[in-house]
This record gives structure tokens, C-alpha cells and sequence, in this order.
């Protein structure tokens, strides 16, 4: 008999959270670190003009302080400091003896400088404006767009941040999704090719058509098939519209709901996942048969195919884009991901040691082949490991690595981590605990 998946029902969880995504106003210098600056730049020129005995003509270096109040001030701010400068200048010549024409042309270009600078702050705060009025606007339609997490079915709870790149880019290029089929549960994350709005139609793509085959299709490379041919439809009104062709790097994950043991994968040119289980090393999954990314399978006459991988009750599945694992630091070093996973693993506190728990000398989990069996340990449904699962994974890498790139993050920034439930028979939840229980298993 078919078993019918059920999502457990939670509150609806707020969206992933969006680093600086929405701000109310430009960011500009206080008051205070304006009167400091403003001031101590008017006592150094006038010390200077006491030391050199040219106080006019080094006076008129106040004819800087408005620029800079515009570039980094508000415009009260702007027009505080040449009013304030063209007061200093003035004072300056009318103590001076008699009349010079270097006088006149230092109070002509201060009043010039003045009035440029007033007009060029008000276009500034006005851009920025915008800017911060679009960040906005974008970061409401990926809250949206995006699946909002934690979720919890009856086989796994996803959970996860997603960070884009801000800038002057508004939509990053890395997405994700999560569906409760009758199936099992099905994961999505990807990197769309390129960032900005161009990237937006590729993205929209390929979530629409994980939204809508992730419950039509039986086998998971019946669903990335579809994925890839909504890939490549969306190709062809591009190159029609003259606009750049893209490619999607993707890895769709499987729990099947029948099955406590095991997962399965169709890897897309995508980064490897990690597991973490049984108080050991997190490992890296051997995904032998990695395929073209979702848009050039016409290129490769190989199909894609699932492979099956050990994925027991109580261990977690990282899935992450490029955004962490190509994390550099200021001097241009690589975020070691894999030491890093392993101590933030041990710190957050694994779960204990299975007894019979397999991994090879390498810290890798085997992966088999879809219809080839499964690595050697992993014969039936697991039982439920004794430790408990790694719970704010997610959270503690992007913490680690916005440490690490401090204070610049190179690109969009996002991982989940999957969490794996006990499966029983009918999907079931306990109301206290959230876990699954079915007819026939103990209580």
C-alpha cells in the first residue's frame, strides 16, 4: 500500500534571514564624528598657516571640507560645512592688508566649491535612496520566492540561512527549495550562472519547475529531467530576447519515506554534500556520478542517474553553494570547510557513537549507484542512532565564515542542512517531541 507523506504542521516560520537587507536610510557620518573631523581639519590648516605665514593662501584648503562632507555626510551635514568654510575663507581675506586678486579668486571658488557640493550631496542621499528603496523591495520578493525555513516533514526538518550578495546586485544567483511529495521529501540548491537581475528568469525557472515536478514525478531523474528542459526553455526565450544563456550547477536530494536508512541524489555539477553522524568526522559524500549543470546536458550523451547514499535517523546532510566552500579571506586563502565543519561539529556537540557505524579512512561516505546496492554496512532500514542531531550547523558555518571574510563577503551564501527523522509507518508526529511515530512502532 502506497504510504501518504504528511508535513507536520508548525507555525508558519519567518523567511531565511537576509544580511543588511532592508535599511530605512543611507548610512552617513554622526554628528559627532562630523564636529570632530570638521574641526580638527580647520585646526590643522590654521596651525599650518600660523607656522608658514601664508594664512590666505592655506586658509582656502578649507575650500576641501564641503566635498568631503558630501561624499560621506547628510546634506544638512554638507551645508553646515560650507557655510562654514566659506565663513573661515572670508574672515581670512578681510584680515588680510589690502586687496588681492588671489583674495577674490579663493572666496569666488569657495562659494563655487560650496554651492557643487550641496548639490552633489543632495544627488547622492537621493541614489542611495533608491538604492536602499530596491534592496528593499528585492530582498521582499526573495523572502517570498524562497522556501521560509525551518521545515519539518516526516522524514527530515530543513534548516538553513541564505545570505545574498548586496551591493548593486539585487537578486543573488544561489536558490533552494523544499517539497513534501507523496514521494518523500525533496531538496533543491543550486547556483544560477551570474548574479543580478538577469539571473532572476533562470532562478524563477528552475523553482517553478522543482514546485511543479517535485510532486508529478516519480524518480528523482524524472524531476531533473524536467528541471533540465525548463532550463533550456527558458534558454531559448533568452537567446530569442538577445539576452546571455545560463546554466544552473543543482543537487536534488531524496528521503524516501518508506526507506530509514538511506537517501538519494542526481548531482548537477553541484558541490558535494557532508555528513555528520555518529559522533564522527563530518564526511564528504562520494557522488561518483556528478553530471553536466542543468541547462547543458545536451553537450554529454551520459544521462544523469540517482545515486543512493547511507543516510540514518538522528545524522544531518549539509548541503552548501560556493559561497562557503570559495570564501576567501583578506589575504586570499581558502575557508578551509572541511576543518572548520569538523571543529564546529565537535564544539556544538556530535551524537554518540553507533555501535557497527562504517566510514572509510578517509572521512568519505560511499555512495552506490541507483539500482547497484549500497556500501558495505547499510544492507535494510537503519535504527535510530543514540546520539542526538547537530542542531544550528547551519547558523555556526555562516557565523564562522563571515568571521573569516570579515569584512567583505564575496558571494551570495547559502546551506542547509537536512536532519534526519525516525521513519515510521505512517508518518505521524509526536505533538511533544516532533518526532514521527506510526501504527505497530514502540512508543
Amino acid at each position: 500500500m502506497e504510504q501518504q507523506h504528511r508535513t507536520v504542521k508548525q507555525p508558519r516560520p519567518a523567511a531565511l534571514p537576509v544580511r543588511d537587507a532592508v535599511e530605512r536610510r543611507p548610512k552617513s557620518l554622526s554628528n559627532r564624528a562630523f564636529l570632530a573631523w570638521i574641526l580638527g581639519l580647520t585646526m590643522l590648516v590654521l596651525a599650518l598657516s600660523l607656522v608658514a605665514g601664508s594664512e590666505t593662501r592655506l586658509v582656502g584648503l578649507l575650500i576641501f571640507l564641503p566635498a568631503i562632507a558630501a561624499s560621506l555626510g547628510t546634506v544638512r551635514q554638507t551645508q553646515i560645512a560650507s557655510a562654514w568654510a566659506t565663513v573661515a575663507v572670508s574672515v581670512s581675506v578681510a584680515r588680510s592688508p589690502g586687496y588681492h586678486l588671489d583674495d577674490g579668486l579663493t572666496l569666488a571658488l569657495t562659494l563655487v566649491f560650496a554651492g557643487l557640493a550641496v548639490y552633489g550631496s543632495r544627488w547622492r542621499i537621493a541614489r542611495d535612496s533608491e538604492l536602499v528603496r530596491l534592496r528593499s523591495t528585492a530582498a521582499v520578493i526573495q523572502q517570498h520566492i524562497l522556501h521560509p525555513l525551518p521545515e519539518l516533514t516526516s522524514q527530515v526538518r530543513v534548516d538553513g540561512v541564505f545570505e545574498p550578495l548586496q551591493e548593486d546586485k539585487l537578486f543573488g544567483g544561489d536558490i533552494y527549495d523544499v517539497a513534501a511529495t507523496r514521494y518523500g521529501t525533496r531538496v533543491l540548491i543550486g547556483d544560477v550562472q551570474g548574479k543580478g537581475l538577469s539571473a532572476v528568469g533562470v532562478a524563477f525557472a528552475v523553482l517553478g519547475g522543482f514546485r511543479e515536478a517535485a510532486h508529478r514525478e516519480p524518480t528523482l531523474s524524472g524531476l531533473v529531467e524536467a528541471l533540465e528542459r525548463s532550463v533550456v526553455r527558458h534558454n531559448a526565450y533568452a537567446r530569442h530576447a538577445g539576452e546571455q544563456e545560463r546554466f544552473v550547477t543543482a543537487l536534488v536530494v531524496a528521503v524516501d519515506p518508506l526507506d530509514s536508512g538511506t537517501a538519494q541524489a542526481v548531482n548537477c555539477g553541484h558541490l558535494p554534500p557532508y555528513l555528520v553522524r555518529d559522533g564522527g568526522p563530518p564526511q564528504r559524500l562520494r557522488l561518483e556520478d556528478t553530471g553536466v549543470p542543468l541547462g547543458l546536458a545536451s553537450l554529454v550523451d551520459e544521462e544523469r542517474s540517482a545515486q543512493t547514499f547511507r543516510f540514518p535517523p538522528d545524522s544531518t546532510l549539509l548541503l552548501y553553494t560556493d559561497g562557503l566552500s570559495e570564501a576567501r579571506d583578506g589575504d586570499g586563502l581558502f575557508y578551509p570547510l572541511a576543518d572548520r565543519l569538523a571543529a564546529l561539529v565537535a564544539k556544538i556537540g556530535a551524537p554518540e557513537p553507533e555501535a557497527g557505524g562504517t566510514a572509510d579512512a578517509g572521512g568519505t561516505a560511499g555512495a552506490a549507484p541507483d539500482g547497484g546496492g549500497r556500501e558495505a554496512g547499510g544492507g535494510g532500514a537503519a535504527a535510530p542512532a543514540s546520539g542526538a542531531p547537530v542542531l544550528g550547523l547551519a547558523q555556526a558555518l555562516r557565523d564562522d565564515v563571515r568571521a573569516f571574510t570579515h569584512p567583505y563577503q564575496q558571494d551570495d551564501l547559502a546551506i542547509l542542512t537536512l536532519e534526519r527523522r525516525p521513519a515510521y509507518a505512517d508518518g505521524t508526529a509526536d505533538p511533544n517531541t516532533g518526532r514521527t511515530h506510526g501504527r505497530g512502532s514502540r512508543q
